[in-house]
């Protein structure tokens, strides 16, 4: 059940990424639900980024950022590009706020001056492990030095951090429990002696931690509700405090349900693929991947399972969240992807699958999937554009394969036949059940008269067309079927019969049989003589 909002005057809320990795499902999810609580509250959609790791941080990561929610149009209504009055919002640019408030902190006993160097915490660390100690984090060594002598050696420009005081449970008046309300978790209590031991909020670089970027940043920004992945929830507590010792009401908290493979564990690189990119390169639309990752961990309308972006925004609310981990199922997935591509009419069908059919060699030379220009900012090759004749064949062709595909990237292989002679396959894959070469010849020599004429009719008349030449004949439909069908497109399974034969025309549908036929009557054993023929269609 949802809990009160207080009375914000305005509902404002971020998604907050490390710039260090692609973008991936679980972030794709936590940007999401930000999005749809802002809109479905009138309130504002801010994005952040946190920028402060730099050693893993990388200038393509930002643009795969930009990238990754241009295709999926979720777009910020403060942040990078877009600007607002909170700016600035990247916080590599903001460094000197967060040394403005940590030294704001110290002055009031809220935080500390540390010296100890990275040598002597390491130490630390080797002393204890040698001991099996069952201590963890910071000794608070530097916890207690008086005020004058911190000053004095900050003064002289020895190294030091600022560290955060956890409150601790001998010094008076300090509650030994920090606790806070959680949106969807409930009430939460957490003991300060298992919180990080008085964590650093400055590093001596001038850089701070993650905890004091985003506290700070966060009640700036005007921030109302952090929707954020339960991951995070252990940092929850230490930030509660931190919003305390600064004299700040902190935001209202929601921690995401988790996201986990079919395996129980948390989804990874090991369940396929998790980054956006990935999933494009697959060949999913945007459409699809919004609607099925709003789904992973809340619920909407019983009976209805798709949604646009819009229809979401209006009908979410922190009252939809279950508590329950969601399990990404790619089955599922799979099938909302093949919804939405039917949904597309030819022509946007066409367009999207476009690139793929480039990559593929589909109208002249061949490329890769990287360099059919998804995803943007990939290296990119002159791929071949369609000639005015296939694209005609192109967008006519989404029409037979529509119903048949899940992915963009499965359409080429399904129409090559329809732009290139296929490979014919041996003489057995032509004949129908029970059938032998004789049989298979006859049928096709029946299919190559029969081509010309189908393709130059609506399908319902080549249906009867070829029905009735099956009654004169005394066969079955599917014997007659069967060899003009692997004769057009060289395989017993492919897209409907009529309609590639309207697409291709007259001309080059009985040329195709004719061809067929030849390749058959060539395999007829010395000795066995095939009936003739007076065309070929060669």
């Amino acid at each position: 059940m949802e809990i009160a909002t207080k009375e914000f005057a305005q509902v404002r809320d971020r998604y907050a990424p490390s710039p260090t990795g692609l973008q991936h499902i679980g972030g794709l999810r936590t940007a999401l639900f930000n999005y749809l609580f802002a809109r479905s509250r009138g309130g504002k959609f801010i994005l952040r980024l946190e920028d402060t790791d730099r050693t893993r941080f990388d200038e393509s990561f930002v643009q795969n950022l930009y990238d990754t929610f241009a295709w999926l149009g979720i777009h910020w209504d403060e942040g990078p590009g877009t600007g607002g009055s909170a700016g600035p919002y990247v916080q590599s640019e903001r460094l000197a706020l967060y040394k403005q408030y940590a030294e704001e902190l110290a002055a009031r006993n809220k935080a500390y001056y540390c010296f100890c160097s990275a040598q002597r915490l390491e130490a630390l660390r080797a002393e204890r492990e040698a001991a099996r100690s069952s201590g963890t984090g910071y000794d608070r060594r530097c916890r207690d030095i008086p005020a004058e002598e911190t000053a004095r050696r900050a003064a002289a420009g020895e190294a030091h951090t600022i560290r955060l005081k956890i409150p601790l449970t001998e010094e008076r008046g300090a509650p030994p429990v920090t606790v806070f309300t959680d949106q969807l978790l409930g009430k939460i209590e957490w003991k300060n002696a298992d919180i990080n031991p008085d964590p650093v909020l400055l590093k001596s670089d001038g850089f701070p931690t993650y905890h004091l970027a985003n506290v700070v940043d966060d009640h700036l920004m005007g921030i109302t509700h952090v929707l954020r992945a339960q991951e995070w929830l252990p940092s929850t507590p230490l930030h509660v405090i931190l919003y305390h010792a600064f004299g700040w009401e902190h935001p209202l908290f929601c921690h995401l349900p988790m996201v986990m493979g079919q395996d129980g564990k948390k989804l990874s690189k090991r369940h396929g693929a998790t980054s956006i990119d990935e999933f494009r390169r697959r060949g999913y639309l945007p459409e699809a991947l919004i609607n099925y990752v709003a789904l992973l961990g809340a619920s909407y309308e019983e009976g209805k399972d798709l949604y646009t972006l819009e229809e979401l925004a209006e009908r979410f609310g922190l009252d939809k969240l279950n508590k329950a981990p969601a399990i990404f199922d790619y089955k599922k997935l799979e099938w909302y992807n093949g919804q939405y591509i039917r949904m597309k009419d030819d022509e946007e069908l066409a367009a999207l699958a476009l690139p793929y059919a480039q990559a593929a060699g589909l109208f002249g030379l061949f490329g890769a999937p990287e360099d059919a220009g998804f995803p943007a900012g990939a290296a990119q090759k002159l791929l071949p554009e369609p000639s005015p004749e296939q694209r005609r064949i192109f967008v006519q062709a989404m029409a037979l394969i529509k119903e048949r595909i899940s992915f963009l990237h499965e359409i080429p292989e399904k129409i090559r036949y329809l732009f290139a002679d296929p490979a014919l396959p041996a003489a057995e894959v032509f004949f129908p059940k029970k059938a032998d070469l004789a049989a298979a010849i006859k049928l096709l020599r029946l299919g190559r008269d029969l081509a010309g004429p189908m393709a130059s009719v609506s399908e319902e008349e080549a249906e009867a067309m070829i029905k009735d030449a099956a009654e004169k004949e005394g066969v079955k439909l599917g014997d007659l079927l069967m060899p003009l069908r692997v004769a057009i497109t060289g395989s017993r399974v492919s897209p409907p019969l009529f309609g590639s034969l309207r697409i291709l025309g007259a001309e080059r549908s009985r040329m195709r049989a004719g061809r067929a036929l030849t390749a058959l009557e060539a395999a007829v054993p010395d000795g066995m003589a095939a009936e003739p023929h007076e065309d070929t269609g060669h």
